[in-house]
């Protein structure tokens, strides 16, 4: 009887220890590198692998082998009955994705752009994301809608915008934006087993990036806690906050800053809904100032969120006006010059920390 207790104990200590680990980033400081494609396309084998009823769905997934290679050699492994190509008909294979949910299947449904599920908009908000609520809790809808979202390069208006706001304004819904390959590894693996939809928003631009991955992320039990933020890099003077690409922008001013004797705290949001609240206050308290990062528009966006939540929580420590960057407040512009004028660059993010710590620049 004490064995059993014991193991029990030593488990459940084992799974706390590991779940403040990997909020805290400790696993990131190993030494073998692994590009986001490949730690995204292994989180998909190994959850296949380890529950049958996960099946992908998407415009040429199969075939193929996924318009940006993240779903290569699943096709041959898992077979058509659990790789399926789809017509180029968002709303059509949304619908069928959604229905097997509530069914007890678990689809994991690829868009070739985010932008491209506008055309299965009603799905995801009222079937997938409202049904457990307007069913009492009979309904669960264990969906995953991924693929890139934002700003990629030369694509134009119609392929470029960012849609965490959008999403993250949904109750019933789960956004998570990954960074690095630890994030996309992490994070879609507990969007897979999440019983929720959960709506998973990638960055094109990031899918050849390699970043250190330690044993313990490539292990298959690896998974990373939704709704929980992450410190990229400690500091004392200003608090910077940023998802997806923009977290490799904001590490990269924060170098600069520090040069310049501004030592800045960069937080990977991680998650847009649910948003790390907690985490975002903790370091403002700390820091006394705030600089948020996104690339998507200025009004409505996740900053002007994470503003009004420290204002709320937090306005007696701050000692500086808060500084939002974000994208132009414009369609995005198909020229080179002008697309980069109208997304957030390294020195706007070195710019506006600077002026909450009164540095003229």
């Amino acid at each position: 009887m004490w064995g059993i207790v014991r193991r029990r104990f030593i488990s459940n200590l084992r799974t706390q220890i590991q779940s403040v680990v990997y909020a805290s980033g400790f696993y990131s400081s190993s030494a073998k590198q692994m590009t986001v494609r490949d730690a995204l396309n292994s989180a998909l084998d190994e959850e296949m692998a380890a529950d049958p009823t996960v099946f992908l769905m998407g415009e040429e997934v199969g075939e193929y082998q996924g318009a940006y290679k993240i779903t290569r050699g699943l096709l041959d492994k898992y077979g058509p009955d659990r790789v399926l190509d789809t017509p180029i008909t968002e709303a059509g294979f949304t619908g069928i994705a959604v229905g097997a949910a509530y069914h007890g299947l678990k689809p994991v449904v690829e868009f070739m752009t985010i932008n491209f599920a506008m055309q299965a908009i009603d799905h995801i908000i009222n079937s997938a994301a409202k049904s457990n609520y307007m069913s009492a809790s009979q309904i669960s809808v264990p969906i995953v809608f991924r693929g890139p979202n934002g700003a990629a390069a030369g694509v134009g208006a119609q392929h470029s915008q960012c849609y965490a706001p959008w999403y993250g304004s949904c109750p019933g819904l789960k956004v998570l934006v990954p960074y690095s390959s630890e994030d996309a590894r992490g994070l879609l693996k507990a969007a897979i087993r999440d019983p929720d939809p959960v709506v998973f928003l990638e960055n094109e631009l990031l899918y050849g990036e390699s970043f250190p991955v330690s044993a313990a992320v490539l292990d298959s039990s690896f998974c990373l806690p939704i709704g929980k933020a992450k410190t990229e890099r400690e500091g004392k003077d200003v608090t910077i906050t940023a998802f997806s690409k923009m977290v490799g922008l904001a590490l990269e001013a924060a170098e600069i800053l520090e040069k310049d004797g501004i030592s800045a705290e960069v937080i990977n949001l991680r998650s847009i809904r649910p948003l790390d609240r907690a985490a975002i206050n903790t370091s403002v308290r700390k820091t006394n100032r705030l600089v948020t990062v996104e690339e998507g528009f200025p009004q409505h966006g996740v900053g002007a969120e994470i503003c009004t939540s420290v204002i709320e929580d937090s306005f007696e420590y701050l000692d500086a006006t808060i500084e939002r960057i974000a994208g132009a407040d414009v369609c995005m512009p198909y020229a080179a010059n002008l697309e980069r004028m109208a997304v957030p660059q390294v020195e706007d993010i070195v710019r506006a920390a600077k002026r909450t710590c009164y540095i003229s620049v």
